[in-house]
């Protein structure tokens, strides 16, 4: 069942790819991006990590902190976008736990629409070195992002609607500065 904003974000305790138990309670009194992507090897969710990264210094401003979730077992993660050694943790579940938990479904029209209409952005990837490489879990998973509250209330849920459709970072940092005024 897809979460809503006004929700409490589902509580999580998992460790990262380095072993540190993650859990939604440490990120009480800051924001927090939780992002679920496909498998570490993706081109799209490797892009959407690297754009992420580049813009830590914003989020940072605005006491926002960043959680990936990928469907591939560790090892996976550290071939692929862990070589780039995001600042953020990195929770794998393979077993689909947190994916279940919140919701993130498969999409064979999200997969299909993905494949067909996001040639450009899959270009930009494989230009940038984001070359596809062994698929792991659900190929049609689709992603989704979870901006959360201080509080833990969940103040915008995104499903995107194919393979390599996120939050739009604008998005976020505009409701960030809404928050922040108010």
């Amino acid at each position: 069942m897809r979460l809503q904003a006004g929700q409490f974000a589902p509580d999580f305790s998992r460790p990262d790819i380095g072993g540190k138990k993650i859990r939604l309670s440490d990120y009480r009194g800051r924001y927090l991006l939780l992002s679920f992507y496909r498998y570490a090897s993706c081109p799209f969710c490797n892009l959407r990590v690297h754009e992420l990264m580049q813009r830590l210094a914003e989020f940072d401003q605005r006491s926002l902190s960043l959680v990936a979730v990928f469907q591939s077992a560790r090892e996976g993660i550290m071939g692929h976008v862990g070589k780039r050694r995001p600042p953020f943790p990195i929770i794998p579940d393979p077993g689909h736990g947190m994916y279940r938990r919140y919701g993130v479904e498969t999409s064979l029209p999200g997969f299909l629409l993905g494949l067909t209409l996001r040639m450009g952005k899959a270009m930009k990837a494989m230009a940038k070195g984001f070359l596809p490489g062994r698929m792991e879990g659900w190929i049609t998973l689709v992603p989704a992002d979870f901006l959360i509250g201080p509080d833990g209330t969940i103040l915008i849920a995104y499903y995107g609607k194919d393979i390599s459709d996120h939050l739009p970072i604008e998005l976020v940092l505009q409701d960030l500065d809404t928050q922040q005024a108010a």
